[in-house]
């Protein structure tokens, strides 16, 4: 009988330890800015609900593969990424440009507009 409740309370708590730990990884933080598909890293990749360590590898592999993403709607050639999956982490991501600001010192400078004489 003391075995039996002993059992009992032991998988009470080891179930209760299972759902805390589910329920904490159910509700990861979203990031604050939108993530860069173009630039973000797994680990940056990984704070988008939604996007876990195989989905962030499978969106850098394509990225390596195919080059920039032009459109957040270019996961959707993802195994795994749907429709309805793409439009809960559409807010947290973004595709910008990469930037490719000219160097001050090697770009012509333009040379200020005449003032027309009076």
């Amino acid at each position: 009988m003391i075995r039996q409740r002993r059992f009992c309370v032991f998988a009470f708590c080891f179930a209760l330890v299972f759902l805390l730990i589910a329920s904490a990884d159910a509700k990861k933080k979203p990031p604050v800015h939108p993530i860069n598909l173009n630039t973000a890293n797994s680990d940056q990749l990984q704070e988008v609900p939604g996007i876990g360590p195989a989905t962030a590898d499978k969106i850098l592999k394509m990225r390596k593969s195919y080059g920039a993403f032009k459109s957040v709607d270019d996961l959707r050639a993802i195994k795994g990424i749907g429709p309805k999956r793409l439009e809960k982490m559409r807010k947290y991501l973004t595709v910008a440009k990469l930037s490719t600001k000219p160097d001050s010192k090697t770009s012509a400078k333009t040379p200020p507009a005449a003032k027309p004489s009076p």
